[in-house]
Order: structure tokens, then C-alpha cells, then sequence
């Protein structure tokens, strides 16, 4: 599959939720020992992050990986060795990105997992498990979000972009300025 063939599949794919799996975090686990393993200096730390990160909150089942690097001369430096392990990503979306290096991985012909190769203590990477750590520890506000979710996801049942956007401001809310 070519990177436009499977930027244009993700982009594509139906906004599916399914219930929280108590398996989620060892699947992270499995991925980041293989990360770290692949990448032992230039990988600084690999955390999970996004909703399957979240114990109990419903979730596109793919198992979202920050990969913390010491600049983004290092992120661009992995980008052809992670798509000879395994993961597929988009150069022109890349390239639009000042912040970040987005990877995707497949299996049995649907993503599994994504790979966000972000500067290790920067403000993407304090910004994500920001609000990750928020919704671990505060219930309410973990509750509001999933339900946030799963109405648009029935809104945006067929466009993904238009989904992820229409989180932003509520993730905004919680992190602030990081």
C-alpha cells in the first residue's frame, strides 16, 4: 500500500466506538517494548496516551504511542526506519505538521496502532498526557468526555477529520495553555 493509498484509507474510515478493553494497555506495552527495542537511544521515553489509555472510556480500538525524542531532526531521522518496521505514514500530511511525526500501523487490513513522535517534554508532549492524566484522575469529567464521543461519533459516523475536530475545543477546556 503506498502512503497516499493509506493516508486516504485512515481518512476514510468509519468512526467506530466500541466498549473499553482491559487488553488495551498490554498491547501498548507489547508496542513500546518493540519501539524501545528497535529504537533503545534515540526513543527517550514511549508513554500510551489518547482514549485506550483511559481505563473504562470508549474508544476507536487503535492504541495511540507518544514517542518523546530529543528534537525533530531525531523525528525525521525515523521516519524511513519505522516505515521499515511496520508502520506506514503520509509525507505530504507530515509535512504540515511543525510539532509532531504521525505514524500508523496495520493489521488484518485495519489500523492498530498510532505512532506521534513528539520532542520529549515539549508542549505536544506535556499537552496530551496532560489530558490524558485528567481524565485518569477526574471521573466526571472522564464520563462528559465519553459521552461527548460517542455523540459525535454518531454525527460524524463517516468523517473522521470532521470528528477529531469537533473534540478540540472540549480537550482545549481541560488542558489550557501547556
Amino acid at each position: 500500500m503506498t502512503e497516499n493509498e493509506s493516508l486516504e484509507r485512515a481518512i476514510h474510515e468509519e468512526v467506530a466506538l466500541v466498549p473499553y478493553d482491559p487488553q488495551w494497555p498490554a498491547l501498548f506495552a507489547a508496542e513500546r517494548a518493540r519501539l524501545l527495542t528497535l529504537f533503545p537511544s534515540q526513543l527517550l521515553d514511549v508513554q500510551h496516551f489518547g482514549s485506550t489509555a483511559i481505563p473504562g472510556m470508549p474508544a476507536k480500538p487503535i492504541i495511540d504511542l507518544l514517542a518523546g525524542v530529543e528534537s525533530m531532526s531525531v523525528a525525521d531521522a525515523l521516519v524511513a526506519p519505522l516505515l521499515d518496521s511496520a508502520y506506514t505514514t503520509s509525507a505530504e500530511f507530515n509535512a504540515t505538521l511543525t510539532d509532531r511525526r504521525w505514524f500508523m500501523r496495520w493489521s488484518a487490513g485495519r489500523r492498530t496502532h498510532h505512532l506521534h513522535v513528539v520532542v520529549l517534554d515539549g508542549a505536544e508532549w506535556r499537552r496530551r498526557l496532560r489530558f490524558r492524566d485528567e481524565l485518569r484522575s477526574n471521573a466526571e469529567l472522564a464520563q462528559r468526555y465519553a459521552l461527548l464521543k460517542q455523540e459525535l461519533a454518531t454525527q460524524h459516523r463517516a468523517d473522521r477529520e470532521a470528528y477529531t475536530y469537533a473534540k478540540t475545543e472540549f480537550v482545549l477546556s481541560v488542558v489550557g495553555d501547556v
